[in-house]
């Protein structure tokens, strides 16, 4: 009876073990091919950009000229489908690329600026103001690979 009982205790050892596996295995098969949960705070990146653009650049930009610029840096990023409306529990798309243009995308700003009426004493400040937002990006996991200078041209 006691070897029956063994038996009955490893093969239920067994089981528990399969089924375990198979849906911790599934689990991470699903999260993998799902993407991360990138939480954009608009204030946080005010924060983030306005401490790490430098100093010059600092005294010339208000906090609330730098959000109004990150603003029109989201909205210039969704006007070129790189910021949809729902992201969560998206597959990844590796598969398709988007290259856009620094060029294009500091003009807008310019653009923005004037509206606003930010006074840019120096389109050095607008640049700052993207390079830190796209490290913001980084930081919180927002951002894919950098396109290889082939798939550029």
């Amino acid at each position: 009876m006691n070897f029956t009982l063994g038996i009955f205790v490893v093969l239920a050892a067994v089981a528990v073990f399969a089924i375990a596996a198979g849906a911790i295995g599934r689990e991470a098969h699903r999260l993998d091919a799902i993407a991360p949960r990138a939480v954009y705070t608009l204030d946080e990146a005010v924060d983030f950009v306005a401490d790490r653009i430098p100093e010059r650049s600092q005294a010339r930009l208000t906090p609330a000229e730098v959000e109004t610029l990150l603003v029109g840096h989201i909205n210039w990023l969704h006007a070129q489908g790189l910021a949809p409306d729902r992201v969560v529990d998206q597959r990844q798309d590796s598969d398709s690329k988007v290259i856009v243009s620094d060029e294009a995308l500091i003009a807008h700003l310019l653009g923005i600026a004037g509206e606003s009426e930010i006074e840019i004493l120096d389109d050095v400040d607008v640049v700052e103001v993207v390079d830190a937002h796209l490290k913001y990006f980084d930081a919180i996991g927002a951002v894919g690979p950098i396109a290889p200078p082939d798939d550029v041209i």
